[in-house]
């Protein structure tokens, strides 16, 4: 990996880290650096383990040692959307915060997970939702960003699908007419179905479990799995037998990354290059 300047990384390094726990599995230190070797940038990305009763020392340490930018991950992102000196109208919305910028006004907090999924789905899929009916499973933190996001994009209905009553009303409630709660059968009718839930993720005990009935899924629609781990999960596999498009959650991972990226730098991402760092081919 080339470096401006050779010695890398030197005194003139500039950084950038993920926080979270656990955070040892993260790819982000390998789609940022990357992302900076692709553009030439004296910049390093490293990963810190910071449970969540550490996440003021975090906040206040990575300021007071000049650290560019923070991605924040699970268990830390509400608790640092309260610490932040500033919110962006997305990161107050959804009280969580995936993103810390740090400029002479202090620390300022996004969420730009809502806004990759989007970009994954416009530049690698084609598709756009506005008008479109969309059913998400979840209501976590993930699922929360994509309801806001599909609302705020034109979206003709957004339907939350969870376990929990209550939650799943918080959720669709970001997305203020367009949203509400449904069931599982709604699948069946929307354009695109989005799982927000852990179902599926390798090393889990529902590793090999699909969230749905793969019957209410088929062509003309649209199934996108967060989870990135294994990038075919359960899901996928059984919507594209049905015959419905599918896409692996590394696209809204690279892109919500690259969001961050251009923001702590100014610099365009190299989303081919990203996408590369984690084995996924452009326009794959």
């Amino acid at each position: 990996m080339s470096r401006p300047g050779g010695g890398w990384p030197g005194s003139a390094t500039l950084l950038a880290a993920v926080i979270g726990s656990p955070v040892r599995h993260s790819l982000s230190p390998a789609i940022h650096n990357a992302a900076f070797a692709a553009r030439g940038l004296d910049w390093a990305y490293l990963a810190f383990e910071v449970r969540e009763d550490g996440a003021p020392a975090a906040l206040a340490g990575a300021e007071a040692l000049g650290i560019r930018g923070l991605s924040v991950t699970m268990p830390l992102k509400a608790r640092i959307a309260g610490l932040v000196d500033h919110l962006t109208p997305v990161a107050a919305a959804l009280g969580a915060v995936n993103t810390v910028s740090f400029g002479p006004e202090g620390s300022t907090g996004d969420n730009t997970d809502g806004a990759g999924l989007l970009g994954a789905l416009g530049s690698e899929q084609g598709w756009e939702p506005a008008g479109r009916r969309c059913v998400v499973l979840g209501a976590g933190g993930a699922a929360r960003a994509v309801v806001l996001a599909l609302a705020r994009a034109g979206a003709a209905a957004v339907v939350v699908v969870n376990r929990t009553p209550e939650r799943g009303a918080a959720a669709a409630a970001l997305a203020g007419a367009v949203g509400r709660v449904g069931g599982l059968g709604e699948a069946a009718g929307a354009d695109l179905v989005v799982n927000a839930t852990p179902v599926g993720m390798a090393g889990t005990r529902g590793a090999d479990r699909v969230p749905l009935d793969p019957a209410l899924l088929g062509p003309g629609q649209l199934v996108v799995d967060l989870v990135y781990h294994p990038v075919r999960t359960p899901l996928l596999v059984a919507a594209a037998d049905a015959g419905a498009r599918v896409a692996s959650g590394l696209g809204m991972l690279v892109h919500q990354a690259a969001l961050a990226f251009e923001g702590w730098t100014g610099v365009d991402a190299p989303l081919d290059a990203m996408r590369r760092a984690v084995g996924e081919e452009p326009g794959s």
